[in-house]
């Protein structure tokens, strides 16, 4: 039975993209060597580096005056990174969710934290309106897509002071005006890359200004002076990233991604809206594109876990909600299919006609 793949993270990867690296770790660019065994230092290795910073520059139109490393550590540790190295006295943060509130509370301990808005009250299932930032802040942080309510903000902000985005869930999946940011940090395991590596583009002239000794690993500016290459880099995991940007290129860029993105949505959205068993969780005019959150009407509430066992049976893969949600979550990446989306909505159509 075929298996449909709609784990919120890691996720799927574009079937190519886990070949080529498989074949990497078995011989490495005919070297007799595997990718998991070379030095980082290879002569053979830099240039996997050196064209996966150029991809993500081109693919994202990203500006001269930035940098993009690759780090470990995941968005977590960004959480902290991102006011060490940034933070003066204080900054702005917008809480849509669990890992808004994470980042809020690293920032916490480097200065004042000032949230400007938070849909918390609502168990954030819309994305908060109408809010305004303080003039005197060093920097705004979003978070633009949140994988465990499925809401996002698929639209660049303009805004008067510095913008820092966590865009974990969604980069690569629509194009960025980059020069709106200071700084923009993901972790790569939803649409770049196997668990391991978290991509960072910072804006180089903004390094350096925190008033505060920094730890060399966490400080920046050790990592753009180094070309990701300071300490050992998570070097399987930047391989797999080269291959997905090179799939992305092929496939027509982050505009292609949109559309795509746009599409798997209007098909599994569409079912959620028809069919009499269920319901989004989410503000309609917030809807996620890459994590689809829904759960059972009430008058069928009962039927929750009959679904979800009906839904595995079908071969969907990673449909149950997050626990503090509850429900069904369909993670629609990049490399998500239409196939198993019209998959999904077979499923949910099939279950309904039971009952």
């Amino acid at each position: 039975m075929k298996k449909y793949n709609f784990n919120a993270g890691p996720s799927m990867l574009p079937r190519e993209v886990i070949e080529k690296t498989a074949q990497q770790c078995l011989d490495f660019n005919g070297s007799g060597l595997s990718l998991m065994e070379i030095s980082h230092r290879a002569k053979d290795f830099q240039p996997v580096v050196d064209e996966a910073v150029a991809l993500v520059k081109e693919l994202l139109q990203v500006p001269e005056g930035y940098s993009v490393i690759f780090l470990g550590g995941g968005a977590s540790l960004e959480f902290c990174m991102i006011p060490y190295n940034f933070l003066i006295k204080k900054a702005a943060y917008l809480n849509t969710g669990v890992w808004a509130k994470k980042a809020m509370k690293e920032a916490k301990l480097f200065g004042e934290v000032v949230e400007v808005a938070s849909s918390a009250d609502a168990n954030y299932t819309f994305i908060p309106k109408d809010w305004t930032v303080p003039a005197d802040v060093d920097y705004l942080h979003i978070t633009t897509n949140n994988t465990i309510y499925g809401t996002e903000m698929r639209k660049d902000l303009d805004v008067n002071v510095p913008l820092i985005a966590d865009m974990s869930s969604d980069i690569f999946s629509r194009p960025i005006d980059v020069k709106k940011y200071d700084a923009i940090y993901a972790g790569a395991q939803k649409n770049l890359a196997m668990a391991g590596v978290t991509i960072v583009i910072v804006k180089d002239e903004k390094l350096g200004k925190a008033p505060r000794e920094i730890p060399t690993m966490l400080d920046y500016r050790t990592h753009v002076e180094k070309g990701s290459m300071f300490n050992t880099p998570p070097v399987v995991p930047i391989y797999s990233a080269l291959e997905t940007l090179r799939w992305i290129k092929k496939n027509g860029g982050v505009e292609t991604m949109d559309k795509l993105a746009q599409k798997r949505a209007e098909i599994v959205y569409g079912e959620i809206d028809r069919n009499k068993l269920f319901r989004g969780t989410a503000a309609t005019e917030d809807r996620s594109l890459m994590n689809i959150c829904f759960v059972m009407n009430d008058e069928y509430k009962e039927l929750e876990k009959e679904f979800l066992d009906f839904a595995v049976s079908k071969g969907m893969v990673g449909v149950k909600g997050h626990r503090s949600v509850g429900g069904f979550r369909a993670s629609c990446y990049n490399a998500q299919t239409i196939e198993g989306c019209e998959a999904l909505v077979a499923c949910m159509k099939e279950f309904e006609a039971k009952h």
